[in-house]
Parts: structure tokens; sequence; C-alpha cells
């Protein structure tokens, strides 16, 4: 089973990328999707989360407050790697039981998609990167339009990434996801037809 890391930054469009892989084939994996399954009401993730920042973060229903732990952890690089240290290993868990379903499911192209891939350390992951850009201005705009924020909160929300330039520099496979969504499609269908179908 061949299997395709999909990233890119924020609102790059990753989920429309491989909505167009799901059509022509491959199995999705969303690392986001396992980011919440890690941290779901009664698993060990939640657990040690509340023991660490303390039970402020839960809600009445016990599920995870995601709004008070960003705040918590946007600014604090020591609590972010401890929130981290948390959940890459789960989020890794979780991923490497859902890929080794689809490959007992004979599925023959997997893509596991995952904002962070490269910088969490989860390259091994993967046969490949394929890297969902676009220019600049485009991923400003589309990020203040996606989340209601200000032009100076959507910079400092990319500011906080790994620029996608260097993000482009690990992919065999750059989609630019700047144009028309039939544009994007071309070029996901042109990658395929390269670097999967034989």
């Amino acid at each position: 089973m061949k299997i395709i890391g999909l990233t890119g930054g924020v609102a790059t469009g990753k989920s429309t990328v491989a909505k167009q892989l799901a059509s022509l084939g491959a199995i999705v994996i969303d690392a986001d999707q396992l980011a919440r399954d890690a941290v779901a009401p009664e698993t060990p993730g939640l657990a040690r989360i509340a023991a660490l920042f303390g039970p402020a973060l839960l809600l009445p229903d016990g599920t995870l407050n995601r709004q008070a732990l960003r705040e918590l952890v946007f600014n604090d690089a020591a609590k972010r790697r401890q929130l981290e240290a948390i959940l890459h290993p789960a989020i890794k868990e979780l991923a490497e039981q859902q890929l080794a379903h689809a490959r007992s499911n004979g599925a023959e192209v997997a893509v596991y998609m995952a904002a962070l891939l490269i910088e969490a350390g989860a390259t091994d992951r993967v046969d490949e990167i394929w890297v969902v850009s676009v220019r600049p201005e485009v991923q400003l705009e589309r990020l203040m339009a996606r989340d209601r924020c200000s032009r100076e909160q959507a910079a400092q929300i990319i500011a906080a990434q790994m620029p996608l330039a260097e993000k482009e520099c690990h992919g065999v496979v750059v989609i630019d996801n700047s144009g028309s969504p039939e544009e994007t499609r071309q070029q996901v269908i042109a990658a395929w037809r390269q670097r999967v179908t034989l």
C-alpha cells in the first residue's frame, strides 16, 4: 500500500485536495480527526491533559474545552511542547491502527492528511509527501474568511507555522490551490497519474 503524506499550511485547502484524492480511490486518514479522537471523553489523552493543565479545561459535559486549550498553549512554547508530548504519541498509535486496517482491507493508496506532518516528525509514517500551497495573500484572505478573524490575527496564526516555501521543499508534489477548484482538480489528477497510476 502506498502512503501519501498530505500537508500544507492553515487555510491552504488540504481537505479539498484530500476529497479529490478520495474520489480517485484513496483512503483518507485525517490527523485532525485523530487528534480529536485522542482527547475524546474517557481517553487516557484527555485524562493526562486535565491532570497536567487542570480540570478547568474540561467542559461540564466532560469534553475538552478546545478554545481554552488553544489560548493556553498558543503563546507558551513550553506548554505547547507538553501538550504535543501527550498528543503526538496518541495520534501516532491511532494512525498506525487506521493504516493497518486500510492495508488489511486491501487498500492500494492511503492519504495521511496532517498539517504538522513535518513538524511532528511523522514523515516516517508515509512513503512520500504532497504539499498543498497557496500564494501568501490567498492564504491570508481565506483564513480571515474561514475563521472570521482580523488580518492581524490571521497573520499571527500563519507566522506561527512553518513557512509554506519551506514545506514545499519537502514535497515530491506541490499542489498550488490558489486558483479555481477545477485548476486544483486538474493538478491532483495529473499528480495521481504520475505518482500513483502505474
